[in-house]
């Protein structure tokens, strides 16, 4: 009860269901829209491929950021830091291993 509460990064994915909407989507077109269906569709299959950790990752770098970090991608103390400075909920344990990471 007195612990520190953990934020969890949850990685939500809708690109799955965008691909699919978009091959439903492709099997009614005209040849008018067939190119631009085609793009948009080859985007969302590469945007559903990334993994999970390269994400978090993402995230970890933009929370960084926004608190004015600029230095490299690494396990470093300062870049443990700034994390938890955005983001003053994650447990020491969770910002090292988010920012673990963001370094792979």
């Amino acid at each position: 009860m007195f612990g520190r509460r953990e934020l969890s990064v949850l990685v939500l994915r809708d690109a799955d269901d965008i691909a699919r909407a978009l091959r439903e989507a492709l099997e009614g077109a005209g040849e008018a829209e067939r190119p631009g269906l085609e793009a948009a569709l080859r985007i969302a299959e590469r945007a559903a491929a990334v993994p999970d950790r390269e994400l978090r990752g993402r995230w970890v770098r933009e929370q960084r950021a926004s608190v004015g970090y600029t230095g490299p991608d690494d396990e470093s103390v300062r870049a443990v830091k700034a994390l938890r400075d955005a983001r003053p909920e994650l447990s020491l344990l969770s910002a090292v291993q988010l920012t673990k990471d963001a370094v792979r």
